[in-house]
């Protein structure tokens, strides 16, 4: 019987940030509001990347599933924000991973 891995808590935070970043349009948007100073609504990033609402809802999810952004609701709009301790963190444990000899 094989020997079951288990990853530490540090492994799977990098995994859910690797997934995360895995795809061009959420690049795009943490690209975009680490440049920011301020939130984004959803439907600004509606109106400038090709995607559509509900494709832009799923890459906003997965984003916040990382906590890598954070969303606040101001109806009948959803506020958008980099989540600048997690979005560090992120960096951090990705030079670490790659800086690694």
């Amino acid at each position: 019987m094989a020997k079951k891995i288990e990853f530490s808590p540090d492994i799977v935070e990098i995994a859910s940030f690797a997934k995360a970043v895995s795809h061009p349009v959420r690049v795009y948007i943490l690209k975009k509001l680490s440049e920011m100073n301020a939130c984004c609504y959803s439907g600004d990033l509606v109106n400038e990347i090709p995607v559509g609402r509900s494709a832009l809802s799923m890459h906003l999810k997965e984003l916040k599933n990382a906590g890598l952004i954070q969303g606040e609701v101001e109806l009948p709009y959803i506020k958008y924000c980099l989540n600048r301790e997690k979005w560090e963190k992120a960096k951090s444990m990705c030079n670490e991973l790659f800086n690694n000899k």
